[in-house]
C-alpha cells in the first residue's frame, strides 16, 4: 500500500470513529416523534356509522424531547444513520474509487430498481390490467371501493398478450417473438412523442416568436422594457436560423447575422450549463444541510 493511501485511509477511519464517538457522547443523531391521534368516521347506507382511530407520529426537534407525548423513535434513528452513512460513502468517491462507494452505489441502484418495480406493479399491472380484466376479483382482493357489477374490458387483453410476448425473450427458443411487442411499443411511443414535441417545441416556439417589436400600453405609453425583450427574442431566433441556413454562403451581411446567431447560441448553452450546475449545487447543499443539521445537530 502506498504511503499516501495509508495516510488517507487512517484519516478516514479515525475521522469516522471520531464522529461516531462525538455523536454518542453528545446524544445527537437521534430522532424524536410526537404521537398525534387521528379519528375518522365512515358510514354506508343501511349500516351504523363506524369510527376509526389510529395514531400518526410527527417528527419534532431534539430540544422538545422532554415534552409530554414525545418519545424516541428507533426506526427513524436507524434510517437517519443509514442515510448519513450512505451520504458519506458516496462522498468518499472524492478520495477515489473504493469498495465503500461501490457498495453504496450498488445498494442505490438495487433499491431504485426494486422501488420502480413495486410502483409499476401496483399502479400499472394491478390497477390498469388486473382490475380491468377481472373487476370482481379485484374488488374482493384489492379495491373494496370499486363499484359492484363493473364489467370486464376485453380490450385490455391486447396489452396482456403483448406483455407475455415481450417476456418470451427470456425463453430459450423463439426469442424473436419479443420483437413484435417491442416494435409496437417503440412505434407508439415515437408517434405520441412526435405530436407532443411538435406542439411544445416547434409550434410553441413559433407562437412565442410572433410578437411586436414596439409595445404600447392601453394608454398609448411606450413600454421600453417589453419592447427590448421582444426585440432580443425576435433577433435571436432569426439570427440563429440564419446560422443553420447553409444553402447560401455566409458572406457579407449574412456572415455578421450568423455570427450574431453564434453569440446567442453560446449564451443559451452557457445559461443551460449554469442551470445544470446550480441544480447539482442545490443537491450538494441539501446533503450538507442534512449532515450538519439533521445528523450532527450543529
Amino acid at each position: 500500500m502506498k504511503q499516501s493511501t495509508l495516510i488517507w485511509t487512517l484519516l478516514m477511519i479515525f475521522g469516522g470513529l471520531g464522529l461516531l464517538s462525538v455523536q454518542i457522547f453528545r446524544t445527537q443523531g437521534a430522532v424524536y416523534v410526537r404521537e398525534v391521534p387521528v379519528e375518522a368516521k365512515a358510514s354506508q347506507p343501511e349500516s351504523p356509522e363506524q369510527v376509526y382511530r389510529w395514531s400518526k407520529y410527527q417528527q419534532v426537534p431534539a430540544k422538545e424531547k422532554g415534552e409530554p407525548g414525545v418519545s424516541f423513535s428507533l426506526s427513524r434513528t436507524i434510517g437517519l444513520w443509514v442515510a448519513a452513512f450512505c451520504t458519506l460513502a458516496i462522498f468518499s468517491f472524492l478520495y477515489g474509487d473504493n469498495p465503500l462507494y461501490k457498495f453504496t452505489e450498488s445498494v442505490f441502484v438495487g433499491v431504485s430498481a426494486g422501488y420502480a418495480m413495486v410502483v409499476a406493479f401496483w399502479t400499472e399491472i394491478v390497477t390498469n390490467l388486473f382490475a380491468k380484466l377481472l373487476p370482481g376479483l379485484a374488488r374482493i382482493s384489492f379495491f373494496p371501493d370499486m363499484e359492484e357489477g363493473t364489467k370486464a374490458s376485453l380490450l385490455y387483453l391486447i396489452p396482456l398478450v403483448l406483455s407475455v410476448l415481450l417476456l418470451w425473450r427470456l425463453a430459450p427458443k423463439g426469442s424473436w417473438i419479443a420483437r413484435w411487442p417491442l416494435a409496437f411499443f417503440i412505434g407508439a411511443t415515437a408517434g405520441i412523442r412526435l405530436i407532443s414535441y411538435l406542439e411544445a417545441d416547434f409550434v410553441g416556439q413559433i407562437q412565442n416568436t410572433i410578437m411586436p417589436f414596439i409595445v404600447f400600453d392601453s394608454k398609448g405609453a411606450f413600454l421600453w422594457i417589453e419592447s427590448l425583450r421582444n426585440s432580443i427574442v425576435i433577433v435571436g431566433v432569426l439570427s440563429c436560423m440564419v446560422y443553420f441556413f447553409f444553402s447560401i454562403e455566409h458572406e457579407g451581411i449574412i456572415k455578421y447575422i450568423s455570427r450574431l446567431g453564434v453569440w446567442f447560441l453560446m449564451v443559451t448553452f452557457g445559461a443551460s450549463f449554469a442551470y445544470t450546475v446550480m441544480g447539482r449545487i442545490a443537491l450538494l447543499s441539501g446533503r450538507l444541510n442534512f449532515l450538519f443539521n439533521d445528523w450532527l445537530g450543529i
